[in-house]
């Protein structure tokens, strides 16, 4: 029986895995529409239009914004939580 020669070792295939994982997250992520910036978790986002705006660049765009969004950790929504037991 011929054996088929792997293509990828053990290391290219997690490096391959983990840089698929890490760019969809960062795809995910909330970025600056003026320095590109990905805000840290607990820093507000204002959203000018459809334009999210870090922190940091705020101060160039006068006015309100039409919205304001905190940004979330990347476990948010998705950790385990213990559940409180039911009174019965």
């Amino acid at each position: 029986m011929t054996r088929i020669p792997a293509i990828f070792d053990e290391s290219d295939l997690e490096r391959r895995l983990l840089r698929k994982g890490s760019e969809r997250r960062q795809a995910l992520d909330p970025h600056c529409s003026d320095c590109g910036r990905t805000p840290l978790a607990g820093e507000v986002i204002s959203v000018f239009g459809q334009r999210p705006v870090c922190a940091l660049c705020r101060g160039a765009h006068p006015g309100e914004p039409s919205a304001q969004e905190t940004v979330r950790h990347v476990e948010h929504g998705v950790s385990v939580r213990r559940a409180l037991p039911r009174v019965a």
